[in-house]
């Protein structure tokens, strides 16, 4: 299996990325997402201080991706990464792509002396998820997640 080579993402791999979250979106909750809205959200991140993108390619074919926002926290006077958009292609899977992702992220965050952790969101129910955060080192926080969403209302 040939190396992977982790690449931040550009514009014009906005088609993929909107690929990847639509994917995501059906696999892991079954959700069909507006396409249009979509693609307007994805470049949004591009050009400014919303986030970015990072690729994962195998023999020049994008395999995975995810997206890094940020969250100041006074507690601690630093910046969370929050690692967001996480997916990798059927075919990829179990080979390392997530894994040289995070990766990268963790490598990224430690040389910088404003980040003071890491944090990423997952579905209760995705357990292979959960398993694969916890074998790299990550631990289940103690805080829970409450929102009021406007859009993706239950179905």
């Amino acid at each position: 299996m040939s190396e992977l080579k982790i690449r931040r993402a550009t514009r014009a791999d906005v088609p993929i990325l909107v690929e990847f979250n639509r994917a995501l979106a059906r696999e892991s909750e079954g959700r069909e997402l507006d396409p249009e809205r979509l693609t307007r959200g994805v470049e949004g991140v591009f050009g400014g201080e919303r986030g970015r993108y990072l690729i994962a390619e195998r023999a020049g074919e994008a395999v995975g991706g995810l997206m890094l926002t940020t969250e100041w926290s006074d507690w601690r006077d630093g910046w969370f990464w929050w690692i967001q958009s996480v997916y990798t292609v059927v075919s990829a899977r179990r080979t390392g792509v997530y894994r040289a992702l995070y990766d990268r992220v963790l490598n990224e965050a430690r040389e910088r002396d404003d980040v003071c952790g890491v944090r990423l969101y997952v579905e209760n129910e995705n357990y292979v998820a959960k398993r694969t955060y916890e074998v790299l080192g990550m631990d289940a926080s103690s805080y829970q997640l409450y929102e009021v969403d406007f859009l993706m209302t239950a179905e």
